[in-house]
């Protein structure tokens, strides 16, 4: 966790150890103002891991990888991305057809990117 950039544990740590979205345990679960979040979940059992990144009222967007170190690393490198993605985007979701037709070049970019 980067306690300088804002990151924290999501909900104090409290997922850590439960089953994430995806059907992994979550081992490391970070979120920034209540707005964006980044999961990682693992299944060593069967070489899952996956990190999720999530915009509140935008987008969740699960990525796969076959071992730890590719997750852990693609979960560092998705955070300023993540960061400057919330910077443009309104807090919370569309509050108007036009937010939502301007944010679709950017969540679009953003997955691309980031798949």
């Amino acid at each position: 966790m980067t306690e300088d950039s804002g990151w924290s544990d999501y909900e104090g740590g409290a997922t850590l150890g439960s089953m994430g979205s995806q059907g992994g345990t979550i081992t490391r679960d970070e979120g920034l103002r209540d707005l964006l979040r980044l999961t990682y979940e693992a299944d060593d059992s069967r070489s899952f891991h996956v990190v999720t990144c999530g915009v509140s009222g935008w987008l969740v967007h699960p990525r796969f990888f076959d071992n730890a170190a590719d997750a852990l690393a693609a979960f560092d490198a998705m955070k300023p991305a993540l960061e400057e993605l919330g910077t443009k985007l309104p807090e919370g979701g569309p509050k108007t057809p036009a937010d939502g037709r301007a944010a679709g070049p950017l969540l679009a970019t953003f997955r691309v990117r980031f798949s």
